[in-house]
């Protein structure tokens, strides 16, 4: 259990393929002196060695395991004193292997910026997807093989990419879905397209085949976000109706003001007598419809009373200049 001598970190602003190449190798060599050491320690070799399934048959699920078998040494170490040198080789192989992964995965920085201009949107903007892309790339230089040809910032954009395009895919609905139900709504388009793209005739059922899931949950699935028509029924019977019935009228109005209008109107009318003449009164109410709502010209009013439509005007401002005056329809009423 020999320590060795820290790489240092490229200091470059974008690094090249083989600086990618270096630093991705150190990470699989600072595991690896980890991993020699922990196999020989029965609690450690049960887990790096256990039945995976397929999923933990990653490059992420080998780096899961030899995370928890770290785990497990220090936990041993608490109680027997002979595995504390043990555990503290293992942590620090495993405090530079996240040391250079960190490293690795801030390299591409530019490609989260790069990508969050593209994919910035109203459903979320462009800080926010930045903070996804670099998720996106902690989760890349996790999986990273270096072993298999392929540049990092190549490898990466694709997990950037996925990476937000899932948070807008969460945050764009008004209902939030779970990620599998995401994903599969995802896969069941990506279907329809292929299906599509052969000429192919299909059905919900081909569809969730090809997914994997049921056919009720695929078409579930693929209602979210279709458009509604307001003339679908959603009453099931004889008398249905449609779902234009059970929306809100935003032009009526509302039952409480109505009652407030109702009543001022009241306190009006019975402040008008200690303030108005008869007169007054009558032209006000012809004139602006307090009684039935119908609003008159001058000429109509002056034709019921037999007079002129100057002077009904002149009457009008007199009572209109009295109010004002007075100023006591709310203190009267």
């Amino acid at each position: 259990m020999q320590n060795v001598t820290p790489l240092e970190i490229p200091k470059a602003a974008r690094w090249s393929a083989e600086q990618e190449q270096l630093v991705a190798s150190h990470i699989l060599e600072a595991e690896a002196r980890a991993t020699d050491v922990l196999i020989q320690l029965p609690e450690a070799e049960a887990i790096l060695t256990r039945e995976t399934k397929r999923a933990e048959r990653t490059r992420a699920g080998q780096v899961d395991r030899l995370e928890e078998a770290i785990r497990a040494i220090h936990d041993r170490a608490r109680d027997d004193p002979g595995a504390r040198k043990v555990a503290r080789f293992v942590g620090g192989c495993w405090a530079e292997a996240e040391r250079l992964r960190w490293a690795l995965a801030m390299s591409g920085k530019r490609i989260a910026h790069g990508e969050a201009r593209k994919l910035a949107g109203p459903f979320m903007d462009e800080a926010d997807l930045v903070q996804e892309g670099y998720i996106g790339l902690l989760r890349a230089a996790k999986r990273f093989d270096p072993e298999r040809g392929i540049r990092f910032s190549t490898y990466a954009r694709w997990w950037v990419r996925a990476q937000m395009t899932r948070a807008i895919d969460h945050t764009g609905r008004p209902i939030r879905l779970p990620g599998c139900a995401v994903e599969q709504t995802r896969n069941l388009r990506k279907a329809m397209k292929t299906f599509e793209d052969l000429g192919t005739e299909y059905t919900i059922a081909d569809l969730a085949e090809e997914v994997g899931i049921d056919e009720k949950r695929a078409s579930f699935l693929l209602s979210q976000g279709k458009t509604v028509s307001l003339d679908e029924p959603v009453e099931e019977g004889p008398r249905q109706r449609s779902l234009e019935n059970f929306l809100a009228d935003d032009d009526a109005d509302h039952p409480e003001d109505s009652a407030i209008q109702d009543q001022e109107l009241i306190r009006m009318m019975e402040g008008f007598h200690l303030v108005l003449t008869e007169r007054h009164r009558h032209v006000l109410r012809r004139r602006y419809g307090l009684d039935d709502d119908q609003y008159r010209t001058l000429s109509e009013v002056g034709k019921g009373m037999n007079l002129s439509r100057e002077r009904v005007r002149q009457i009008e401002r007199e009572a209109l200049a009295r109010l004002r005056e007075r100023a006591q329809i709310r203190d009267v009423a």
